[in-house]
């Protein structure tokens, strides 16, 4: 298949794990001898190099997101139509079989109706909240469909009596984000899936395709002593909530008496991270606590040092790499089912639960890591099977790859 994939962010300028999983499957999928180009936007991260890379479009500009600013609407026109020119300019000369559509947050959503509109088919991968919480604030269709000022009201219909929206919707649509169908749709798990169709998006006939990791390529843990070092892994962030992590940690570390360590690895805003450390310095824990950094690729060794993973995420988490990453180390694992990762989580055979922003509930299921005769091993051998049988990258390929197929068969049908 010739495939072009469009999507916000694209490594090695991404912010997270979205991103990584679409250069996962770009990869798996050229490998498997698929042409694959992408089409994306040309925000940068400072410090990350993106030349040499070949069939990467760094040509959509963002709005609003990532610390770009927003624009009215007359400005904001002119960032559309060069969006719409980019992407249709690239489908012309590349002529895919498909068109792969990935995270299309802070990307104009019209050019989404332009896409459909057309006759190739379109798959959308949706490993996020961007339809759910955030497609109707879309700027330019929100201008022309919502209720809006009474001003906005005024110029809509001058707009439409004159003619002059049809001619902007000819070069720009204008259409609600309702009228999207979403023929061809796949998501990392069944709450996303059910969280976006509450939303009243035609999606409910979405596939599945859970994220995967390259299990193989993680540095395993062979000896299970009593539990001691603790990991936390993830971006800095209310959302990803590590300050429940520090805060059940420190409550087991009083309880059990025993000379517990917790390693925190991530990056983040530098006011969270600074109430993080006021916390750690508050508790006295500056000896036993340590905020840390490391590169995706280091972590991989990372791991198999430690004696347990903490999952604190709580904001609906679409599906989390981290357990799954911890797993395949072959580390005892103890979350919180958030969102999709409820679909990971057994109890006691894969990994030990507890309830989401509870410290005392985090705690607890510290106490019963420790109360583990054979220290979390074959609790850590279930999770490990489970992983390669089910979460890999090469199983989720396999589900995309023939998502994609079925889409261009039935073009042809």
């Amino acid at each position: 298949m010739n495939i072009l994939v469009i999507s916000n962010l694209y490594p090695p300028h991404g912010i997270g794990g979205y991103e990584e999983r679409c250069m996962q499957t770009v990869n798996a999928l050229r490998s498997r001898g698929h042409t694959v180009h992408v089409l994306t936007s040309d925000h940068s991260v400072e410090g990350r190099d993106a030349s040499g890379e070949k069939a990467i479009f760094r040509r959509l500009k963002v709005h609003g997101f990532y610390g770009h600013p927003w624009l009215p609407i007359h400005q904001l026109y002119p960032l559309e139509q060069a969006n719409q020119k980019a992407m249709q300019a690239l489908i012309e000369e590349l002529q895919p079989d498909v068109v792969h559509v990935w995270n299309m947050g802070g990307i104009s959503k019209s050019l989404l109706h332009t896409l459909e509109q057309a006759k190739r088919p379109v798959v959308y991968d949706i490993s996020d909240h961007w339809i759910a919480r955030s497609l109707k604030a879309d700027v330019w269709l929100s201008w022309w469909n919502d209720s809006g000022s009474i001003m906005r009201k005024t110029l809509r219909s001058v707009a439409t009596i004159t003619g002059l929206r049809k001619a902007i919707s000819a070069k720009v649509p204008t259409a609600s984000v309702r009228s999207l169908q979403f023929k061809h749709i796949y998501f990392c798990s069944r709450y996303m899936r059910d969280t976006t169709a509450q939303q009243g998006y035609p999606v409910s006939h979405g596939k599945i395709a859970y994220c995967g990791v390259e299990a193989e390529r993680f540095l395993r843990k062979t000896e299970y002593t009593p539990a001691r070092k603790f990991l936390w892994v993830g971006r800095l962030a209310e959302d990803k909530d590590p300050m429940t992590a520090l805060k059940g940690f420190l409550r087991a570390r009083q309880s059990c008496d025993e000379a517990l360590t917790l390693d925190i690895y991530g990056r983040g805003e530098a006011e969270f991270v600074a109430s993080l450390k006021h916390e750690i310095t508050k508790a006295k824990a500056e000896e036993f606590v340590k905020l840390k950094s490391a590169t995706h690729d280091e972590m991989r060794g990372l791991y198999a040092q430690y004696d347990a993973y903490i999952f604190s995420s709580n904001w609906g988490e679409p599906f989390a790499l981290t357990p799954l990453e911890a797993m395949s180390a072959g580390l005892p694992v103890i979350m919180c089912p958030d969102g999709g990762d409820a679909e990971l989580l057994h109890d006691g055979d894969n990994a030990l639960k507890f309830s989401a922003a509870s410290p005392s509930s985090l705690a607890g299921a510290i106490m019963r890591l420790l109360e583990l005769p054979d220290n979390g091993k074959n609790m850590s051998r279930i999770a490990l099977q489970l992983v390669e049988e089910r979460f890999t990258v090469e199983v989720m390929t396999d589900t995309i790859e023939g998502i994609l197929k079925r889409a261009v068969e039935l073009r042809h049908d």
